[in-house]
């Protein structure tokens, strides 16, 4: 009867930069995933279900934190950072979340684009958008099926199982 309330919509956020090309790329798959067929080859598939959120701007420190925690764990922050002349390096690269972003924040140009976080299910694609296509794909083979059922999350503890 409540099995609706069970299964949250997978949130997807787009950090976007409307002049990089990888970035426009990526945005227009992900609204086509969630406007129209998905894969788009076979016109009977419905489109993906899921929230996307569009945000021109960088991430937040604690966002960036958290888009760490999806990373490999060798991976240092300088996976943000992009290979314009602009780009701080050596002793002069940004060490924390914070400074990150406030480069990022007033010279765009520093920062990789896109970045697209699955939340809910901490996958990360950074400045790729052949990782953008990974998530999709990942999405697609949950909605069809392909990929084992996860336990449900809010079973009831304790007094009540």
């Amino acid at each position: 009867m409540f099995s609706a309330f069970r299964k949250a919509a997978t949130e997807v956020t787009i950090f976007h930069h409307p002049s990089s090309p990888s970035s426009q790329k990526a945005l227009n798959m992900l609204r086509s995933a969630v406007s129209g067929p998905y894969p788009p080859t076979k016109s009977t598939s419905p489109p993906l279900d899921f929230k996307l959120e569009v945000v021109e701007a960088p991430p937040t420190p604690d966002q960036l934190k958290t888009i760490m925690s999806y990373v490999s764990p060798n991976s240092t922050l300088s996976v943000f950072l992009s290979a314009h002349p602009s780009t701080p390096s050596g002793s002069e690269a940004p060490q924390s979340a914070s400074a990150i972003h406030n480069i990022a924040a007033h010279n765009p140009n520093v920062m990789k684009w896109p970045i697209v976080v699955d939340w809910t299910k901490g996958r990360v694609s950074i400045g790729d958008v052949e990782g953008v296509q990974s998530i999709l794909e990942t999405l697609r083979k949950q909605r069809d099926g392909e990929l084992p059922q996860e336990e449900e999350v809010d079973r009831p503890k304790g007094w009540f199982s």
